[in-house]
């Protein structure tokens, strides 16, 4: 028995477990591309755009993160703490928390729709053992001795689903974490964004202020009624 004639015999099931591998594998390949594009590396933007508020302020600094055409979840928080930065440090941080949430939305989108594709897999799997199990109990109601071939049908379609269900599950779960910790690493990095931009903030606005000269008391010569007798006055 070749591998289509297991899929016949795994009856109407299979097409819907089919169905949800498909689903994984688009998905999957759909989030990788994703994550391809928002993973662009961020680290010499970051650094330069530190270097740039210290010198000329964060206005400088935005143009030059606009000007990069950087579209990553770190530069698009560092473009949003910059654009607020004129309003304060607390102005900048609330925007750059709602830069987060907003990034959180497009990195990890998907990611839980493989996790549900992971434990559904096994319970579709299961429900096709059970019917299978149960078409092997038809045939022993209906007849007294049932040939091997009477009993392959359903034995075959309980176990194909079950194989099928585990399949997609493990496949669901290596590719759920897989993706987890690349859309961890990208986040990673605007998350530091967000800690760091308050403090170059902080230090750019800071004025160094020259400590004044010492006070020198004025001293003033008087001279009395003799001659060449210098006397010191208040």
């Amino acid at each position: 028995m070749n591998v289509l004639d297991l899929a016949r015999n795994a009856g109407p099931l299979l097409w819907v477990l089919l169905a949800l591998s498909l689903y994984v594998v688009y998905l999957a390949v759909m989030r990788v591309m994703a994550l391809s594009r928002l993973g662009q590396t961020a680290s010499t933007l970051i650094e330069r755009a530190r270097a740039v508020t210290a010198e000329s302020g964060p206005v400088a600094a935005l143009r030059e993160v606009d000007s990069s055409g950087n579209l990553s979840p770190a530069a698009n928080v560092l473009r949003a703490g910059l654009s607020r930065a004129d309003r304060g440090p607390d102005a900048a941080q609330a925007a750059m928390n709602a830069a987060i949430l907003q990034e959180d939305s497009r990195v990890y989108a998907g990611l839980s729709a493989l996790g549900t594709a992971a434990q559904i897999g096994p319970l579709l799997g299961l429900l096709g053992t059970v019917v299978g199990m149960v078409r092997s109990f038809i045939v022993f109601s209906q007849t007294s001795a049932p040939t091997p071939a009477q009993l392959a049908q359903g034995i075959s379609e309980a176990l194909v689903n079950t194989a099928a269900g585990l399949i997609i599950a493990i496949v669901a779960y290596v590719l759920r974490n897989a993706l987890r910790s690349r859309a961890d690493a990208i986040m990673t990095q605007a998350e530091r964004v967000r800690e760091e931009l308050p403090s170059w903030l902080g230090r750019g606005s800071a004025v160094a202020v020259a400590p004044a000269p010492a006070r020198v008391p004025e001293v003033t010569l008087s001279f009395d009624h003799v001659p060449g007798t210098p006397v010191v006055g208040d």
